[in-house]
This record gives C-alpha cells, sequence and structure tokens, in this order.
C-alpha cells in the first residue's frame, strides 16, 4: 500500500504493458498473475499496442484489470507513446512494468518525462540472441533506465550482455497448478468433443511462428503417425505463418491424423484431454505451455533449448532431443506413447509441475512493486 497525503492506505498503480494481449505464454502469464494477485493492494492496469491482438483482454478484464489499447497497429507509428504518456498521467501509475524488449525500449524515455516519475521494471522472456539486431541495440541503449530487470530463467539470464546480466533477478514464473490437476476430471469429455476417444493425442501449444519450427513436427509426426495407427497430433496456436504452414501439411497428406486448431480460449481443456506433450522450438525462454502440460500430467519429448532444461530431466518427466533433429523428435514421442512409460512420467511431470505454482513469481514481483513504490515515495 502506497499513503495518499492523509496518510491512508491506497492501492500501488500498476501498469503491465505487451505488444498484443494475445494466446501467447507472457500474455497469459499477465492473466494467471491477475487472478492470483492481491487487487486490495495493487489496482492493476493492463495496456497493450496492437488491436489485433487482444483475444486475453475480456478474461483480464472479468479478472478485475483494467484494460486499454493504444491502437499502435506498427511501434514505428509513435504516435502510440502520446496515448501512453497520457495513461500514465490520467491513471497516476507508480509502476511500470514492461513484457516485450522493443516496446520497453521506446517507452523508457517517455517515462523519465513523468512527474512524479513512475517506477520501470521489464521481464525478459526469451534468448537474447532471438532477437531482432535492432531490438537489441535500442534495449540495450536504454536498459539502464530500469528499475529493476527480471528473466525467467537462467538460460535466459546467461544470454544477457553483461551490463543487463548483472542487473537481472531470475523468477521462474508459473501456472495455477491446483487449477489444472481440478481440471484433469474433465478428460472424457474433452476427448469425446474433439473425436479422439480410443486414440492416443500428441499436442503441441505454440504460436506458429518460425522459431517453434512445425516443419520439423511436421516430419516427426509424419514418422510416428505411419508406425502408429491409433495416433493423433493436435497443435494450439496462431500467427502470420498459418496459410503457410497449413499448405505444408496438406502437402504432407496426413488428413485428419495432424489438425491444426488455430487459436484456443481454453488450451487446458486439450490439454487434459491429451497423452503427450511436444515442442519442436528452435528459441525459448520458458514455455509456459511446457508448464500447464505438467501440471494436466502429460510428460513431454520437447527440445532441449532455453529453459526448456531447467524444466524437464531427460528420461524423467519427458524425453530431451535436439533443435531441428526431426528423427530424435519422432523416436522420443514414440517412446513416450508406450503405456508403462507414458504412465510412469505423467506421474513426475504431476509432482515436478508442484515446482512451478504461480503464487512463489506473483509474491516476488509484489514485493518489487511494493520497494519501488516505497522508494519513488
Amino acid at each position: 500500500m502506497a499513503l495518499d497525503g492523509d496518510g491512508a492506505g491506497k492501492p500501488i498503480r500498476v501498469l503491465w504493458l505487451s505488444k498484443g494481449l494475445g494466446p501467447g505464454g507472457a500474455e497469459r502469464l499477465l492473466l494467471s498473475f491477475a487472478r492470483a494477485g492481491d487487487q486490495r493492494r495493487f489496482a492493476f492496469h493492463a495496456a497493450h499496442l496492437l488491436p489485433g491482438k487482444s483475444q486475453l483482454a475480456e478474461p483480464l478484464r472479468a479478472a478485475g484489470i483494467d484494460v486499454t489499447c493504444l491502437d499502435g497497429p506498427q511501434i514505428a507509428d509513435l504516435r502510440w507513446l502520446g496515448r501512453f504518456r497520457s495513461l500514465l498521467l490520467r491513471e497516476r501509475i507508480d509502476v511500470v512494468h514492461v513484457h516485450s524488449p522493443l516496446v520497453a525500449a521506446f517507452v523508457r524515455p517517455v517515462v523519465m518525462t513523468v512527474r512524479p516519475r513512475p517506477a520501470l521494471v521489464s521481464t525478459a522472456h526469451n534468448m537474447w540472441p532471438s532477437f531482432h539486431v535492432a531490438t537489441r541495440a535500442l534495449d540495450r541503449l536504454t536498459a539502464s533506465l530500469d528499475d529493476h530487470l527480471f528473466s525467467v530463467s537462467e538460460p535466459v539470464h546467461d544470454s544477457l550482455p553483461g551490463r543487463l546480466r548483472v542487473r537481472s533477478e531470475v523468477l521462474v514464473h508459473g501456472v495455477d497448478v491446483n487449477e489444472i490437476e481440478q481440471r484433469r476430471k474433465e478428460r472424457d469429455h474433452g476427448r469425446a468433443a474433439l473425436g479422439v476417444e480410443g486414440k492416443r493425442v500428441v499436442l503441441a501449444v505454440a504460436n506458429l511462428r518460425a522459431d517453434k519450427d512445425y516443419p520439423n513436427l511436421f516430419d516427426a509426426a509424419e514418422r510416428v503417425l505411419g508406425d502408429h495407427d491409433d495416433v493423433v497430433f493436435l497443435a494450439i496456436g496462431q500467427g502470420q505463418m498459418e496459410a503457410e504452414l497449413r499448405t505444408d501439411l496438406a502437402r504432407r497428406g496426413l488428413g485428419d491424423r495432424f489438425r491444426m486448431l488455430g487459436y484456443q480460449e481454453d488450451p487446458i481443456r486439450h490439454l487434459v484431454a491429451a497423452d503427450v506433450f511436444t515442442l519442436a522450438s528452435r528459441h525459448e525462454g520458458l514455455p509456459i505451455s511446457l508448464l500447464e502440460a505438467l501440471a494436466a500430467g502429460l510428460p513431454a519429448a520437447v527440445t532441449a533449448v532455453g529453459g526448456v532444461p531447467d524444466v524437464i530431466t531427460d528420461g524423467v518427466e519427458g524425453r530431451l532431443v535436439p533443435s531441428q533433429d526431426p528423427t530424435a523428435l519422432a523416436e522420443a514421442i514414440s517412446e513416450l506413447l508406450e503405456p508403462e512409460t507414458c504412465a510412469r512420467m505423467s506421474a513426475a511431470a504431476s509432482e515436478r509441475a508442484r515446482d512451478f505454482g504461480i503464487v512463489r513469481a506473483v509474491e516476488r514481483q509484489q514485493a518489487v512493486y511494493e520497494q519501488l513504490a516505497a522508494r519513488r515515495g
């Protein structure tokens, strides 16, 4: 709590800022935080630039969060910065927490013009080399203006340039493990809705971007489906590569044995209906979909990139394979489909998920917000 002029307590006003509010992992973290955060001590407000990526806006509002679209269809159209500054003044924001390195690079100088100045926090969600060279340059130039920097995993922290690395705090984010575990009872209903009764389901949850390497996943799926008649692959995600990837998939002739489901408002419903989780990514920070899969009790066949090896122990909760190796990925998926292996690793996945509850991360971020607001005075 902050104190107003009469000494009475008032909530600390925190603005979360992201490029979009689409169904990506970083955006879903905001929704988990909203549901677990202390809205008596904090007044949370979410702002985003891209009007076309707003799927999570209504769920955030339902969780009690004010949401503003700054209407920046292109980040380079800097008129959105004026709307951002007006929002800071109108809402009397105490702490700005940015979840995109490029957006952060633009807003840091603007925050410096506001009096009293809001505190600045940013979170690095992905490996530094995965960002565009211009993004890295701008972020490096302005990052010293941050009051606090989080990294979502040790590999993300270690990938930062030296000056940023020494200032970064590793905070492993999480998911609402208890809620996801409770939803396992929906498994039969979910499988019936998908029409996969009597099938073994391999599920990928990843947006349709180059770094998620869907062509590699398609290659692995062809190998698995050639050996198993009762297996179905499902993929949840959206993105600019959708048309290209659907054309590639159609060319392979897998029919409805590999189904791209597009955006799904409730991916947990599909996770609890699946048997194995997979990712073919070339880069990852800390994939939230993987943490959700563990909580749903799914063994995981995933590429050993970014923070993934910090989550999965090879041979315990799943299998780790090199990126861009479809043969290794196919072998890992086939191994996890074996009933005894699947049952053993499913139990281990459920146990491992307990290490990634959202509460600890929420409490730490809220403590930082309070410290910075107090320093701001």
